[in-house]
């Protein structure tokens, strides 16, 4: 039961450590499950202690082991261990520290580990997380590459000669981060977070190579699992070999085999894509000229078509005007001549029908066929 105090009658430390001993000592034992963090053996100590840190928050426990109970451990207790720890809480009234001593340590095997990851595969796929239909298009020339990869690693160094030998000048936005052990999760999440919130970063590579499954832990923490599902920017999973298949692969966007293969799935390749322009100008070229070959015997045979019907238009008419010109010679006065007859014209130049029209001494005018007479009348005569 609490004790009462008050700023007149204060409780002393040591009351105070005594009730919260007291409190937590009520606890019991529990399993624990965690990652060790940090481990540093000290030779001939009667105890041992570890920092035990939780898979998927950045969570710690101090754990106390008695030697005997380290000792039964098999594989040896090291750091990036995954343990299960039967341990009751101990506060240590002297100096307020509080830390969970063990009474038994299990290494969790790679069969257990494969279960759990099995199960949280189903939860998650059950969740519709895999589906093909969350897949985002990757696009076809990013501005800027978003890289997380381990510090100086050869992952880095294969994303970025063979993404700058496809595309010289590739822009990268690199997150070196820890990519194995307890850090990981939070690290690669904290870059993750960093590289999608710039609005240029229009890819993002998860990149690592490989590894047993143990070093592959990480990338199937649900946690991180989530937070790549959760993201705008399209993310490149290349965390493991063929063969490897973290849970982020299946909410990736998409799944590059190796940090080499991502790349060139991110990059296109400027030899490639100046080889399908030359090829484009060709093809455009060649439909051009054809078209225009195409159009040049349109146009010759239009022309040939058009003489044609001219040339039979300006026939018919040539015929016609001869004759038209034929019948016109017919009625015309020079073919009465040709015939025999002459036109007399009176001094005046008026034609004379009739004796009437011409008095006796008149000069006339005389045409014929082929040239002209004068003749001076002597008589004239009206009927």
């Amino acid at each position: 039961m609490a004790q009462e105090s008050s700023p007149e009658e204060p409780l002393p430390v040591r009351t105070v450590s005594r009730m919260l001993a007291d409190w937590i000592g009520r606890l019991g034992t529990v399993w624990i499950d965690g990652q060790v963090a940090e481990y540093r053996p000290r030779p001939g100590a009667r105890n041992h202690y570890f920092v035990l840190r939780d898979t998927d928050a950045d969570m710690s426990l101090t754990v106390m082991a008695d030697v005997s109970v380290i000792g039964r451990l098999e594989p040896p207790l090291a750091e990036g261990q995954r343990l299960l720890v039967n341990a009751r809480a101990d506060f240590y009234t002297g100096r307020g520290s509080l830390s969970m001593r063990a009474r038994e340590i299990r290494a969790v095997g790679l069969g257990q580990l494969l279960e759990q990851l099995e199960r949280l595969r189903a939860t998650l796929a059950a969740e519709g997380l895999f589906e093909p239909s969350r897949k985002k298009p990757l696009p076809f020339l990013p501005r800027r590459i978003g890289l997380i990869c381990g510090r100086a690693s050869a992952a880095m160094e294969d994303v970025l000669v063979n993404a700058r030998e496809r595309w010289p000048g590739m822009a990268f936005e690199i997150r070196e981060v820890p990519v194995q052990g307890t850090q990981a999760v939070s690290a690669v999440m904290g870059a993750l977070s960093d590289l999608e919130a710039m609005p240029d970063v229009d890819v993002i590579i998860l990149a690592r190579g490989g590894g047993s499954v143990e070093d592959l832990l990480p990338f199937s923490n649900e946690a991180l699992v989530r937070a790549v599902a959760a993201c705008r920017t399209p993310i490149v999973s290349a965390i493991g070999h063929e063969q490897d298949a973290p849970l982020v692969d299946y909410v990736a966007d998409l799944r590059a085999s190796t940090p080499t293969d991502a790349a060139k799935r991110v990059v296109p390749s400027l030899a490639e894509q100046t080889d399908v322009v030359a090829r484009l100008r060709h093809r455009t070229s060649t439909v051009v000229r054809n078209l225009l070959d195409r159009e040049v015997v349109s146009l010759d045979s239009r022309r040939s078509r058009a003489r044609v019907i001219v040339t039979s238009r300006v026939d018919a008419a040539h015929s016609d005007i001869t004759h038209l010109a034929a019948r016109v010679r017919a009625l015309s006065p020079a073919a009465t001549l040709d015939r025999g007859y002459a036109i007399v014209l009176a001094p005046d130049g008026s034609i004379v029908r009739s004796g009437s029209d011409a008095v006796s001494g008149d000069l006339l005018d005389i045409r014929v066929a082929a040239g002209r007479l004068q003749a001076q009348v002597t008589s004239s005569d009206a009927h």
